[in-house]
């Protein structure tokens, strides 16, 4: 049995997880793409995001960059969680400024990994800055159907 291809399995985890996480769904987190290690994400500032000074709530910025470490951190294939991460905000957001998230990893080391997401305005400025701390527990993603993506690959 040949081993599914990288790409193949970062994208089917990618979409089986977007399409199950049912926050980053009603946050109007949109996956735009990924490859075993990278992710970008796309939001779009709504007036349910905003706070009591009528910029994107840190929560919001949080639940975004977030969810690109999660994408990327599973992008492998292996179910892996968070650990722990921090977030830095730079600059605000306001309603109606797209947002990309670009997750990179950074290292990973037996079961464990470390992931940088920078959140930004369409215009380039940086709106936040996330460190995420990854941990694999198990050998395969679930699909949405219940079959493990790998299985389905191979």
């Amino acid at each position: 049995m040949t081993a599914p291809d990288p790409l193949k399995v970062a994208d089917a985890v990618a979409h089986a997880m977007m399409l199950n996480d049912r926050a980053s769904n009603a946050a109007g987190i949109e996956l735009v793409s990924v490859a075993p290690g990278k992710v970008t994400l796309r939001m779009t500032v709504t007036k349910d995001h905003v706070n009591g000074f009528d910029i994107c709530h840190g929560g919001v910025l949080f639940l975004f960059a977030d969810t690109a470490f999660a994408v990327c951190c599973n992008s492998h294939g292996p179910q892996t969680v968070a650990s722990g991460g921090e977030i830095t905000f730079c600059r605000p957001a306001s309603v109606g400024e797209v947002l990309t998230a670009r997750a990179v990893e950074r290292t990973r080391f037996g079961r464990s990994g470390v992931y940088d997401v920078t959140v930004t305005r369409d215009d380039g400025e940086i709106v936040a800055e996330f460190r995420g701390r990854s941990r694999t527990i198990g050998e395969t993603q679930p699909g949405s159907d219940g079959v493990r993506i790998t299985e389905r690959l191979t």
